[in-house]
């Protein structure tokens, strides 16, 4: 499952964000640390970092907080 967003930032949808991003968004979103999300998802942290650093890209977000917020927004 894939989901195309509006971003904060501008009135065009973004790019879809992949599974494994929407999972690590989800996780964010509950409050793990970035550590914690990899240790769920069976991944190093830094793989996490990657989608993270990806997701701020594809949706112009700078921030861990917009990211929660966003999420949050979603109902993830």
């Amino acid at each position: 499952m894939s989901l195309i967003l509006a971003t904060p930032h501008t009135e065009a949808p973004a790019p879809a964000l992949a599974p494994r991003e929407l999972e690590t968004l989800r996780h964010i979103a509950a409050g793990c640390t970035y550590l914690q999300a990899a240790r769920q998802m069976g991944l190093s942290r830094h793989t996490v970092d990657a989608y993270l650093r990806r997701i701020r890209t594809k949706l112009n977000i700078n921030t861990t907080a917009e990211l929660t917020r966003l999420a949050i927004a979603l109902g993830l």
